[in-house]
Formats: structure tokens, sequence, C-alpha cells
């Protein structure tokens, strides 16, 4: 894809649940995603930001639109895109009997990379994430912090051009958190990502994102700002209170 063209396209996307699909969770949405962009998604609770991430990740398909990916759809052609997609979930879903070298090489191994790249790919992005000396660690011996360290060097191992980020630092204290989600947007930054990072702290969306987008339930975009690295504080305030503004109403 080029640089004027979204590597993620949602258009007129609706998804709808329940008996006669009684239930609309995204209602002709339109969203594109610029490629090497930190989008930020924002919304209440049941606002729909799960279903649009599910959607994107090839999880689930619109009850009607379009959903593409690279120019592809996410759902049927879903295994075209192993190792192009990672996720980053609120918990880090590591694997308790694997220690924290084995688990981040586990996308590695299901994509067959020889063991010695695996094991030396998975110590690079372990020491990327301040964990050297820890990698013969099993998660049980792991802060909740180191855990999601471990989590989010296993979505770079795999050289993914895509993150998907579900609340990864929620259940993380205030400070752990907004150091991880600083070192996270420089690795993104560095290695030119795309990342979709669901949210439901204005704090850390105006903290991540270079763009955020605030959903109003069923989820359509009732806000959709750009925001520079170099916003100033009075920016970023006036922002804050055009979120909270569409958030209450």
């Amino acid at each position: 894809m080029t640089a004027a063209q979204p590597i993620i396209r949602l258009d007129q996307v609706t998804k709808a649940f329940g008996v006669g699909r009684s239930f609309t969770a995204v209602d002709r949405l339109d969203l594109d995603v610029g490629t090497g962009q930190m989008l930020a998604l924002l919304g209440k609770t049941g606002c729909g930001k799960s279903t649009i991430f599910n959607m994107i990740a090839g999880l689930t398909e619109p009850t009607s639109g379009i959903v593409t990916v690279d120019g592809r759809n996410p759902f049927r052609d879903f295994d075209a895109f192993r190792g192009k997609i990672a996720i980053v979930f609120q918990n880090d879903r590591l694997l308790p009997w694997r220690t924290a070298v084995q688990n981040v090489g586990l996308g590695l191994e299901m994509l067959d990379i020889p063991p010695k790249l695996r094991n030396e790919t998975a110590m690079h992005w372990l020491g990327k994430l301040g964990l050297l000396g820890h990698e013969n660690d099993y998660p049980h011996a792991l802060s909740g912090g180191m855990r999601q360290r471990v989590s989010i060097a296993r979505a770079f191992a795999t050289d993914a051009n895509i993150l998907l980020c579900d609340e990864p630092f929620s259940a993380l204290d205030e400070m752990t958190g907004r150091t991880l989600r600083a070192e996270f947007l420089k690795l993104v930054k560095e290695n030119g990502k795309t990342a979709v990072f669901i949210t439901h702290s204005i704090n850390e969306a105006l903290e991540i994102g270079d763009r955020l987008v605030v959903l109003k339930r069923p989820a359509t975009i009732a806000l959709d700002v750009s925001l520079q690295r170099n916003c100033t504080i009075e920016n970023k305030e006036a922002i804050r209170g055009r979120i909270q503004d569409v958030l209450a109403s």
C-alpha cells in the first residue's frame, strides 16, 4: 500500500447481533486508518469498540458493508494474515508453562521460524522491552508490568505491520501504565507500525494517539481529531474538553 492509501478500511460497515439481528453494535461506519498511524479508539463501554476490533482482526464479519486490511478481507482471507497482524490483549495471555523467551517466540514458532532465529529474535525484543535477565523466568515469577512487556515483545517479534491493542495497560497501576505506554509508542513509531488502540481513558488516548476517534453507541463516529506530537498543553486540553462534551451528550 502507498502512504496515501488506508491500510485499514471500513466502508459503510454495520454489525448486528441477536435473533433477527435486533441489536446493532456498529451502524454504517466509515473509518480509514492510514499506514503508520496510531489510532486511539475511544468510547464508553458497549459503544462497539470491541466489535470493530474483532472485524479488523478477522474474527467476525460485518452484517453489511466491507472491511479490508491491506486490500484484503480479513475474515475470508484469515490465513493470509498470519504474521501480518499482531494483537496485544488487556491481559497478557502468556502460557504459564513457557518461559518469557518461549512465550515471545510462540508466534514465530507458529510461523515455522527455525529455533535458532526464533530464539535470537525473541531475545532481541526482550532486550528492547528491558527484560534481559528474565528470559528464563516463568510468568508466575514476573510482575504484571513485566508480563505485559513480554506480551508486547511477542507482538513485535513476528514483525507484523499492524498491531491491534485492546486496552493493554488498563490492568496496570498508573505509573507502570504510563511508562509502558511511552515505550510502546516509541517502538511503534521506530518500527513503522500501524496501530489501532482501544481505550476507555481520555488521558491514555491523548498520550498515545496521533489520531483520536470517539465513538457513540451504536458505533458511529462522534469525533475524529488529529493530534500532532508537538501539540501544546492548551490544544490538548481543548481536545479533552471536546471529547468530554461528546461522551457526556
